[in-house]
């Protein structure tokens, strides 16, 4: 019998270089490790835009950024988008979310049944880049340098306390479920807003690192006349110029971003545990991803929003019991193939039909991929469209050869398997001149730049004057307040106190049958 249940872990901004089974000898990723050991490694994952929201409304919803309108980290997601969420809830689940998903707007459920805590992000029109003002830096929001020549040990941070509460509200909901009368099969998504900067790790976490050497970047800061414009402009964005980074600000904010990834890690391995023990382990999938990755001091670039392997490339690893375990797929894939893999995987387990989509998938099913199935496999597509450019950029990624393109800029073209530093750009290069002029033309095929790119303009435009009218007068934000009422919580007077000792334990102790009554 297929898995009916669903669990998907995801990380923030954890690219695959510091995870132990995808290469990293450094890493203390025990549970990623484990659940590799057992299921699918795709050793060629992206997201599909390197930036926190359009990575996750791809993830969600099975489209590219520019058709769901995902622009950027204050972009709408309209209620009419269909999410694997409502897709899921129509073939029959239960599905819950515990964590960040930096939904914007009223809507912050988008086919979820339940949300069990709120989001470590704002939820309105607060973050609107501005393509008008390209090269404006917006101090407010912007990343700098700061987690970088901050990073070390913490007892506390609004990250750290976020993610308490993401772990331990998933970790009730696995109980209650087991230990509920709701006999739907269940999927839920823990996203978790670690490694993300700052890197301000916990102290068991940190001390796992003391006598780990850590890489340095293989790749240093390039002169403005060797680099690219893109990266020159995020080194604007991220004010890389306003400090001067040590190595030793770079070993502690790197050991800062690998204890934190331990502390994900850590938080799997308990969710699997509570599966484990609540005897629901042989009943579900697991998921393990990222939304995007950290250039962590690669080309002196920190962060996210590149198409170099640091920032889009992303862990991707699925367990399914029953299944002999240990495989790789080499073939790229990407967080668009999330919700054709889940309708196959509930499908499979319940029976149930898998709805016709409400709009056309861009995604392709990840167990058919790794079953060898050769339809679109071994492409995928990451765009560009917030801070940091005025024009769309576009990333295609077909076997081992990797295309950039942005109007303005001179196109990249690398060669993976013989540059994997992505060192020698091709792109101009006579030998490699047809291969270029074919990923033009598919990126033409892909998108009109000059509609996106009016199209990314009048959205910010909206969104820049309805954020200001809302600001005027009494400000009603749309943060999401998860619902509590304590009068049903645990013991209360109305209840039968033996019945909710006996009801709340999983599992079930022996019947209690007293001589008396």
């Amino acid at each position: 019998m297929a898995a009916r249940n669903i669990l998907i872990v995801m990380a923030d901004q954890l690219n695959p270089f510091a995870v132990g089974c995808y290469g990293s000898a450094a890493a203390r990723t025990p549970n990623i490790d484990r659940l590799a050991e057992e299921g699918i490694r795709f050793d060629a994952a992206y997201c599909n835009s390197p930036l926190c929201t359009p990575s996750r409304y791809a993830f969600m919803t099975g489209r590219y950024v520019s058709r769901c309108g995902g622009y950027d980290n204050a972009a709408y997601l309209p209620s009419t988008v269909a999410t694997f969420a409502h897709y899921l809830r129509i073939m029959g689940y239960r599905t819950a979310l515990s964590g960040k998903m930096h939904f914007i707007g009223p809507d912050q459920l988008h086919g979820f049944e339940e949300r069990h805590t709120t989001d470590i992000y704002p939820a309105d029109f607060g973050w609107v880049p501005d393509w008008t003002r390209p090269d404006e830096r917006i101090d407010l929001w912007y990343h700098n340098m700061s987690s970088v020549v901050q990073a070390g040990v913490a007892a506390t941070t609004s990250q750290l306390a976020f993610d308490e509460e993401v772990g331990t509200q998933a970790l009730r909901a696995i109980h209650d479920h087991a230990r509920g009368t709701d006999k739907r099969p269940l999927c839920l998504v823990a996203s978790f807003t670690h490694p993300h900067d700052p890197y301000a790790a916990p102290k068991r976490f940190w001390d796992l690192y003391e006598d780990v050497d850590i890489p340095m970047p293989r790749v240093p800061h390039r002169a403005p006349a060797d680099n690219d414009p893109h990266s020159l402009r995020l080194e604007k964005v991220i004010a890389r110029d306003a400090v001067d980074i040590t190595d030793d600000d770079v070993r502690r904010a790197r050991r800062g971003y690998f204890a934190n990834t331990s502390y994900v890690d850590h938080w799997l391995g308990r969710l699997r545990d509570a599966l484990d023990e609540c005897g629901l382990a042989e009943d579900t999938a697991v998921l393990f991803l990222s939304d995007h990755g950290d250039m962590l001091g690669e080309r002196g670039l920190w962060y996210k929003m590149s198409f170099f392997e640091w920032s889009v490339r992303i862990p991707m690893v699925l367990h399914r019991p029953g299944e002999a375990g240990g495989k790789i797929v080499a073939a790229p894939v990407s967080q668009v193939d999330v919700l054709p893999t889940l309708t196959r995987i509930a499908a499979e387990a319940t029976g149930a039909t898998i709805p016709e989509a409400v709009d056309p998938l861009d995604g392709r099913d990840l167990i058919a991929i790794a079953e060898g199935d050769k339809d679109g496999a071994g492409l995928t597509i990451s765009e560009y469209l917030g801070e940091g450019t005025g024009q769309p950029m576009l990333m295609v990624r077909d076997g081992q050869w990797k295309y950039t393109c942005c109007p303005g800029d001179p196109e990249q073209l690398f060669d993976l398997a013989a540059d994997p530093l992505e060192l020698d750009n091709l792109a101009a290069t006579d030998a490699q001149a047809d291969r270029a002029a074919s990923f033009r033309a598919r990126a033409d095929a892909h998108w009109d730049t000059e509609k996106v790119r009016e199209a990314v303009l009048d959205s910010q435009r909206r969104r820049r004057i309805l954020s200001g009218a809302l600001r005027q007068g009494r400000y009603r934000n749309w943060e999401w307040q998860p619902p509590r009422d304590a009068t049903e919580e645990y013991t209360r007077s109305h209840m039968d106190v033996a019945a909710v000792d006996i009801n709340s334990r999983w599992p079930r102790p022996k019947p209690f049958e007293p001589k008396r009554k």
